[in-house]
């Protein structure tokens, strides 16, 4: 069960990936290199396994088409 909660975690993380401006109405996407870095630095970092890092980096490529 925790590791369900962290891989929905680190893929909301990733997929959202929102970050607000103060005091701004705009939101800034980070761009797919930044999302593929934080992904390598998840699964350098044990956060997730070879396996997730393969399935999320095929979403992030999926989402950025």
């Amino acid at each position: 069960m925790k590791r369900k909660i962290l891989i929905v975690s680190v893929l909301a993380i990733f997929l959202c990936g929102c970050v607000a401006g103060i005091g701004s109405d705009t939101i800034e996407l980070p761009s797919v290199g930044q999302e593929l870095i934080d992904l390598k630095k998840a699964r350098d970092q044990g956060a997730i396994n070879d396996e997730e890092y393969v399935e999320l980096k095929q979403k992030i490529m999926e989402m950025k088409k």
